[in-house]
């Protein structure tokens, strides 16, 4: 059974993010809220946790969760050849609902599921996120919702669809955003869009052509 932390004041805010930060660091799970839509959290170093962070969506290892980050300059510690592209979509876009699939570190020591050699990374652009993500490190962060249900926006959605898996919900109100983030490939010359989010085409684009690149849609 999980316990719900609202965040209206100060002190409430401390002690829930405080308590999710346990939470993790013990290898539980945890509702985080983000500017996207809700998300469900684990140590991205625990394997175990992973693995319950996936059973609890109905979610195989063909579908690894990406890794929410802090600080962008965290994405060098988890990728490598992150092209000069990408890194001109992170100026313009992070913190902020852009995830982006590059190729991971050899070196980790983790287990996310059948990622290829890669690891989707964002960094959210929503305070209580950041300041979970700033004392947990990297979190697994996958959509707070069981697979095939629509994404909670809202903390009374995620404790109705998984309540019973995570230890920890920190209730921030309704979500900002309420739609994912946009998911760009950038392990290639070129951007490849894997999903279409809350970030459009046209906005991507307006920073790549100068820089000539175009983004294959495969959203």
């Amino acid at each position: 059974m999980s316990e719900r932390y609202p965040t209206g004041t100060e002190d409430e805010r401390e002690a829930a993010i405080e308590a999710a930060t346990l939470a993790v660091q013990r290898g539980h799970l945890v509702v985080l809220p983000t500017d996207t839509v809700y998300g469900i959290g684990a140590d991205a170093f625990d394997p175990v946790a992973v693995r319950g962070l996936l059973q609890a969506k109905g979610r195989g290892r063909e579908m690894p969760p990406p890794v929410l980050i802090s600080a962008a300059t965290t994405i060098d510690a988890l990728a490598v050849s992150v092209p000069g592209y990408a890194r001109a979509l992170i100026d313009a876009f992070w913190p902020g609902p852009l995830t982006l699939v590059c190729h991971q570190q050899s070196s980790l020591q983790w287990d996310l599921g059948d990622t290829r050699g890669t690891v989707a990374v964002r960094m959210p652009d929503h305070p209580v996120a950041r300041e979970i993500l700033e004392r947990t490190g990297p979190l697994a962060v996958s959509s707070a919702n069981k697979t095939g249900m629509p994404a909670a926006t809202d903390a009374d959605q995620a404790e109705q669809m998984l309540g019973d898996s995570v230890a920890v919900i920190v209730d921030a109100g309704e979500s900002p955003g309420g739609e994912a983030s946009t998911i760009i490939d950038v392990t290639g010359s070129q951007g490849r869009v894997l999903r279409r989010g809350a970030l459009s085409l046209d906005e991507l684009n307006t920073v790549l052509e100068p820089l000539g690149v175009t983004l294959t849609d495969e959203g």
